[in-house]
């Protein structure tokens, strides 16, 4: 197989993981606007995908993470940056069946990470790059965002105590629209990044790019559109997940949740810290909903939430690992890790239409009552 066709594949193979990251990510910013009613859900996809594709163009330093920082690219080929691909996009697939809102971005390091060690060992992994630029940020973030919307909905329900009913809900909704948006943008800004980052290695890998470069504009162009038509179909398993089965989100609740996702996303994407958008986002969440009073919370789904994330980067580099040992046996290989995704994505999709849910029906489940566990 020729070394341009590889590169053509990685390329594509890279968009479509941008595109699952989009519908898998949808509901880091739109889930509690449409769980409160402050966006109808297809004009809050609609939005979120046009902010995302603006986002994409923001910033380019997480990029420069990826494709410069946590590999060896020296050591490793556009073959393994497919296996790796591979391994992220099956589970983000499978977490999006099972409404979990896992983290893409720890999916595709994983995968990456994984692959590079089976073909080029582990020294082709920068593990302290990983560390401070991935595994910290991830105990961190979700912490920090979770604990700026408690404060956030306690003083928002504090300071609208007097007020109508009524007229804090409605000043509430208004304000989601914009807090929800600025998610979006900020979502754009953070994980496009990281399609932008693979596929800037995968050209520096190939020699088409000098080493340390920036991603071209062709790749930010390809990679922003990719996740914004991603976003716009909708992941509902997962807005139904975050908007529904995590705590009864009303409108202050939503609009501290959305302000305090946004503060740490963009803060980290102008650091470079390559984040999980979807684990502050959740960490978010549940922060808005143990900050109001006598709230129920659904612990149970936090703790399955924690094992999906736990297991997300292993689980990752496990499958980019096979992946990377089966392309490695040579063009015959690199064909049937590609046969084999296919027809995994096919598997999973074909399940999903068992147990459809979408625009329509997102917002159909049982709400979260007192006899759960409640955080007062």
């Amino acid at each position: 197989m020729e070394l341009t066709l590889i590169v053509v594949v990685v390329v594509a193979t890279a968009l479509i993981f941008d595109f699952t990251n989009g519908f898998h990510d949808t509901a880091n910013a739109m889930a509690t606007s449409i769980a409160t009613g402050a966006l109808k859900p297809r004009t809050a996809v609609a939005i979120a995908g046009v902010l995302n594709l603006i986002g994409a163009f923001l910033s380019v330093e997480v990029a420069r993470t990826i494709s410069s920082g946590m590999v060896d690219e020296t050591r490793i080929t556009p073959v393994v940056i497919f296996a790796g691909l591979i391994g992220a996009i099956i589970w983000n697939l499978l977490t999006w069946l099972l409404g979990l809102p896992s983290s893409s971005s720890h999916a595709l390091f994983g995968g990456l990470i994984g692959a590079s060690i089976m073909a080029a060992g582990v020294g082709a992994v920068n593990f302290g790059s990983v560390f401070t630029k991935v595994i910290l940020p991830a105990l961190v973030s979700p912490l920090l965002a979770g604990v700026i919307a408690l404060i956030g909905t306690y003083l928002a329900y504090r300071l609208t105590a007097r007020a109508h009913d009524g007229t804090v809900r409605r000043g509430f909704r208004y304000g989601q629209i914009v807090s929800a948006s600025m998610v979006a943008l900020a979502h754009g800004t953070n994980d496009a990044q990281k399609t932008m980052g693979v596929i800037t290695l995968t050209l520096i890998t190939a020699g088409t790019l000098a080493p340390d470069s920036s991603p071209p504009f062709w790749v930010i162009l390809s990679a922003g559109l990719a996740i914004a038509l991603g976003t716009y179909l909708g992941g509902w398993r997962i807005i139904r997940t975050l908007g529904k089965r995590v705590s009864d989100i009303q409108t202050p609740q939503g609009f501290a949740a959305e302000a305090s996702a946004t503060a740490v996303i963009l803060t980290s994407s102008h650091l470079g810290f390559a984040l999980s958008t979807t684990q502050v986002a959740t960490g978010a969440i549940f922060g808005a909903g143990a900050g109001r009073r006598l709230a129920a919370v659904r612990w149970s789904v936090a703790g399955q939430m924690a094992i999906a994330w736990l297991l997300t980067l292993p689980a990752a580099a496990a499958v980019g690992a096979v992946a990377a040992w089966v392309s490695g046996t040579g063009t015959a290989g690199t064909v049937i890790v590609a046969l084999v995704a296919v027809a995994i994505a096919i598997g999973i999709y074909a399940a999903s239409k068992r147990h459809p849910v979408t625009a329509h029906n997102v917002n159909d489940v049982p709400p979260v009552t007192a006899d759960e566990p409640v955080a007062a």
